[in-house]
């Protein structure tokens, strides 16, 4: 299964729902926001690199506490990218794949969209925040990337879960303002392996359920 992780707009969590969830589903991550990556990167090939044809997606694979395709930084790796290979990427692991979108609505936004099986919106309690996530519903209708679920992020108070879930169309999980969460992509140490009894890793398997029901026959 391609799985996107997508959101209205940056600045929600969208790439530390993505991590986290790619631990619990024992998924590979590939960060295809090429402009602006947030995920783990180190030395060696990259997603820019596969793109461009200069390298194999089984080189850039950054095995891990969550195996990741990283991506490049630089503007020029940026512009050699052909996006057009993106499906190609994502399905040759030949396991589940979470593809963590660009912010925005873009149409590079829309390129990781087109490939996946189903998506994840990832929003914030806000008013604001909430219409990015209704129009981010809309491309993903668009373009037949089912809605498994939205996660309403960093909830500090009572979440409007049933209006979102009547406005989306979809189940809402709740994730919570976690501190842990926010640290584990800087520290490589996902919620669910190293504080599996936490507000939040409880948040990402309940996100990570969702999935599987969707896979489920």
């Amino acid at each position: 299964m391609i799985l996107a992780v997508t959101g209205g707009k940056g600045g929600v969590g969208k790439s530390t729902l993505a991590y986290n969830l790619g631990a619990a589903l024992d998924a590979v991550v590939v960060d295809a926001d090429l402009a602006m990556a947030d995920l783990p990167w180190g030395r060696g090939p990259d997603l820019h690199d596969v793109l461009a044809g200069r390298a194999d997606p089984a080189e850039a694979l950054r095995p891990g506490p969550v195996d990741l395709l990283p991506c490049g930084r630089s503007l020029a790796g940026a512009r050699a990218a052909d996006v057009g290979r993106l499906e190609g990427v994502v399905r040759s692991p030949g396991r589940d794949v979470l593809v963590d979108c660009p912010a925005g609505l873009r149409a590079d936004a829309g390129v990781p969209l087109a490939v996946a099986d189903a998506c994840i919106v990832v929003a914030s309690p806000r008013a604001w925040a909430l219409a990015d996530a209704v129009r981010a519903r809309g491309l993903a209708r668009e373009l037949d990337a089912g809605l498994v679920a939205v996660a309403l992020n960093r909830l500090l108070n009572d979440p409007p879960t049933a209006a979102v879930e009547r406005t989306l169309g979809a189940p809402v999980v709740s994730v919570p303002a976690d501190p842990r969460l926010g640290r584990s992509v800087g520290a490589e140490e996902p919620v669910v392996d190293t504080s599996p009894d936490s507000a939040g890793a409880r948040a990402v398997e309940a996100l990570a359920a969702e999935v599987q029901s969707c896979k489920s026959p």
